[in-house]
């Protein structure tokens, strides 16, 4: 009978996972459409809704190429090892308190342990693919993996402090009366961008990033093998936005604070994961790609000083009150937020003095003098004098 429960749980939890999956695809095309006013897929099914299915078909249906000289074993296993964890972090991820794989002393950490794996897989991927492309994709996850694991781990060191567990379930529990992101929004907006790292997604998409490096890691994969690695990110996306929800937004806790322990609980746990894949989406339609030594410093510079000064933060509110914990949290954001606004500020400033040395060295462009007339009022006509600049 154990035996037979866990195996229609384990079959239940992967129907859910692969729907919502199929889901999240679906969403991110319709959302992104909308925010760049198109209209998304539309032909296959209503409004597209079977655009996914006939992507899998079309996959399907794709001859599976191997090149010469590749890593076999490498190659071969690095999909499955990309797509499995995706899966396996479930046995430790409740829906609501009574539905649950595992629910162990440690099970945030078992969750970070099981994810961590999936850029070893892209690191497989780059390594035995014998391409210089996905080898620089395959470096670069490594170091994404690196720069951005320990802000993330640093950052939920405080909601531990405050659950006192590291059982997901009690941490969900310990939100009855407020949400960790009002006590922590600091480290709410930490653990968000390092999320985003984690998975690839825009503006951290290092390993991919088609316009430098063709399709990194996925280069040399098709069909199938190409397939499980798409799958896995998508999968990835909604993981991440759940393990937000569940240790941020009070998981199944409902809008009175008070737990829901049955299927409304899971409705309301699936509209905060979704509300947080929306963002997720929402920064990919508005922010570019960053370089790749843009991501490391923020990963070392930004994100691990303020994840250490928020746990510092936390443990002070420990011994205080809330209040206090929330006004230097909020203090904490504001100095967070500035910095990361200065820095793009500054980038966008170098970016447009870079472009405009480069038309000015072309010859055609033309300086404006003092008393030109430009943005003063005077005609075009008048003796306003112009510098030329020449090559």
């Amino acid at each position: 009978m154990i035996a037979l429960k866990t195996l229609l749980g384990v079959v239940v939890i992967a129907i859910v996972v692969l729907v919502n999956t199929i889901v999240v695809m679906w969403c991110e095309r319709k959302w992104l459409g909308h925010m760049q006013s198109r209209q998304g897929p539309l032909r296959t099914g209503w409004h597209g809704a079977l655009q996914p299915f006939a992507d899998a078909i079309k996959l399907l249906g794709k001859e599976d190429i191997i090149p010469a000289n590749v890593d076999r074993p490498l190659f071969l296993v690095a999909p499955i090892i990309a797509f499995i964890p995706s899966l396996l972090t479930y046995a430790a991820m409740p829906w609501i308190e009574s539905f649950v794989g595992a629910s162990l002393d440690v099970g945030i950490f078992m969750v970070f342990a099981i994810t961590a794996i999936f850029p070893v897989s892209m690191l497989f991927a780059g390594w035995s693919s014998f391409n210089k492309y996905s080898l620089i994709g395959g470096f670069r996850a490594a170091a994404q993996q690196v720069s951005y694991e320990v802000p993330m781990a640093v950052a939920i060191a405080g909601v531990v402090m405050l659950a006192e567990s590291m059982r997901i379930s009690d941490i969900v529990n310990a939100q009855h009366g407020l949400y960790y992101i009002i006590l922590q929004p600091c480290a709410a907006i930490l653990f968000f961008i390092a999320m985003l790292a984690e998975i690839n997604r825009t503006p951290f998409d290092m390993p991919e990033s088609e316009s430098e490096l063709v399709g990194g890691i996925n280069t040399e994969y098709s069909s199938m093998r190409f397939a499980l690695f798409f799958v896995a990110e998508y999968m990835n996306v909604f993981t991440w936005s759940l393990i937000f929800s569940l240790l941020f937004l009070g998981g199944w806790n409902g809008p009175l604070f008070g737990g829901w322990n049955g299927p409304l609980g899971m409705v309301w746990l699936l509209l905060k994961t979704y509300a947080v894949t929306f963002m997720v989406f929402w920064v990919r339609a508005t922010l570019p790609r960053v370089r790749i030594d843009q991501l490391t410093a923020l990963g070392w510079r930004i994100l691990l000083p303020f994840a250490l000064a928020s746990v510092f933060i936390t443990a002070i509110g420990v011994f205080t009150n809330n209040f206090v914990l929330i006004a230097l949290e909020v203090i904490a954001t504001a100095a967070l937020v500035w910095l990361i606004a200065r820095i793009g500020e500054r980038a966008g400033e170098a970016r447009r003095s870079e472009a405009s040395a480069r038309r000015c060295s072309d010859g055609s462009a033309i300086i404006p003098g003092p008393g030109s007339g430009l943005g003063s009022g005077s005609s075009p006509g008048s003796n306003a004098s112009h510098t030329e600049v020449g090559t």
